[in-house]
């Protein structure tokens, strides 16, 4: 397992993203998407480790924010893509 990728709306929502949950003490950092995930948004993604992916969720909705979707990246290079 790679981690966790919030898929999001543009740079500006992946980068407030990921300030808010490493102010909340969840590593995070913004990404570009893999090719084979991108095609719905900006290309640009917010990660997390597996371990915190709930409590990550659970920061992001309660600031109003909403990935476009979340995937779990594995070492491969797959991703699957998971429910919200």
């Amino acid at each position: 397992m790679c981690g966790c990728l919030f898929v999001c709306r543009s740079l500006t929502n992946a980068q407030r993203m990921s300030r808010l949950l490493e102010r909340s003490g969840i590593s995070a950092s913004v990404v570009r998407l893999p090719g084979i995930i991108d095609g719905s948004g900006c290309g640009y993604s917010v990660k997390v480790s597996e371990k915190r992916l709930g409590d990550a969720l659970v920061i992001v909705r309660r600031a109003g924010m909403s990935p476009v979707k979340v995937c779990m990246l594995f070492e491969d290079g797959s991703y699957k893509e998971l429910d919200r």
